[in-house]
């Protein structure tokens, strides 16, 4: 099932699984649901039942009780849903292999991120089944609006946490329905807004700006400021706004906000018309801080508004990069930057928030350095 992301249980998880409508086995770290086996095993049910939530690596190699045809072990790769956990993931992720069995795979895969099901960036772009990916998961049908969902679905912040951060690609790299109503134009922002919105202001902003500031100079170090200042914006709203995860209320209402805010790009994060900031949301954001610039130099309207513009015009080159960062091909200096905000992705999300930059992350001890490699 390409693009399926597989989830990870624990040993007790699997175990629970061990009725005829509900049947797991492992091989190794592998997870097989074979419920829709049970009642049509040429031996009979009962002798499924028997390892339900058990590991049958040996009784299938068992020639003195059955000898498997090559056709169990097709069934059994069809239907691979999981990864069993062996040990504690550490905080920056560690890969999952994929057990190489001859008579199951010939070798062993890309190694895969246990909590993703992911290996590489390329992953994030391989469509989802969502009849299987909601049948497994129990977490939202794609096909349908989402935020209700998400509203009435009851999920405990533990669960919602887990299943937001592993990511999702909608059909056709189209844009999964948020609303469902009149309001879903409203959540859909494509890239070059951006620039087309913000940048006229940024130049206005800056004229004015100029007007009470005497030299060039002095200008561009006030705009200058600001725009170094942005990065540092950038990072703190990423990692304490955007993923106040810890700190999320365990209720729908925190949930809800969270998903509107950063969780529906996390969830499906090769979405292009929603990777970049609708122009209302960054207006409410935006306003604190034109305040808290005037506030902070007080003595000078000018120099307020010179060291804002530029702030702002580092918010547009952040969005710009972020869009193209998931969706183009970027210069050799880019790559690397690249692969370093995929991996927040769908390696570990609760370090690499740099988007532009890693240079805070290395600061404040948040960089991302474990990268899934090939077996």
């Amino acid at each position: 099932m390409p693009g399926l992301t597989l989830p990870t249980l624990t040993k007790a998880e699997v175990e629970s699984h061990n009725t005829a409508d509900d049947c797991y086995v492992t091989i190794g770290t592998n997870v097989y649901d074979v419920s829709d086996f049970v009642e049509s095993h040429p031996g009979g049910a009962d002798l499924v039942l028997e390892y339900a939530g058990k590991d049958v690596t040996d009784i299938l190699k068992n020639e003195d009780s059955h000898k498997h045809s090559d056709s169990a072990y097709e069934i059994l790769e069809e239907s691979h849903v999981a990864f069993l956990v062996t040990g504690k993931l550490a905080p920056n992720g560690k890969a999952q292999k994929k057990n190489a069995d001859p008579q199951i795979n010939d070798e062993v895969t890309r190694t895969i991120h246990p909590r993703t099901g992911m290996s590489c960036e390329e992953d994030l772009s391989k469509e989802t089944d969502f009849n299987t990916d909601y049948k497994q998961h129990k977490f939202l049908d794609l096909s349908k609006p989402l935020l209700m969902q998400v509203w009435y679905g009851g999920f405990t912040k533990r669960f919602y946490l887990d299943q937001v951060h592993r990511p999702r690609h909608y059909k056709g790299g189209a844009s999964a329905p948020l609303f469902g109503n009149f309001l879903e134009p409203l959540s859909l922002t494509p890239w070059w807004l951006v620039p087309i919105i913000w940048l006229p202001a940024v130049a206005y902003g800056t004229y004015l700006a100029s007007q009470g500031i005497e030299t060039r100079l002095g200008l561009a170090t006030c705009w200058g400021f600001g725009l170094v200042l942005w990065t540092l914006i950038e990072y703190i709203l990423h990692r304490c706004l955007f993923h106040l995860d810890d700190y999320l209320p365990d209720n729908r209402v925190g949930i809800t906000l969270h998903f509107l805010l950063h969780g529906v790009h996390h969830y499906l994060p090769m979405d292009k018309y929603r990777l970049v900031m609708p122009p209302t949301l960054f207006l409410v954001l935006a306003t604190p801080f034109w305040k808290l610039a005037h506030a902070i130099f007080y003595w000078d309207w000018y120099i307020a508004t010179a060291v804002y513009c530029g702030g702002i015009f580092g918010y547009v080159c952040y969005d710009l990069t972020h869009y193209f960062l998931h969706h183009q091909n970027l210069p050799l200096w880019y790559k690397d930057l690249k692969k370093y905000h995929l991996a927040h992705h769908f390696l570990d999300y609760e370090l690499g928030f740099g988007v532009t930059s890693r240079f805070w992350d290395q600061v404040f001890g948040t960089e991302l350095v474990t990268v899934v490699k090939t077996a």
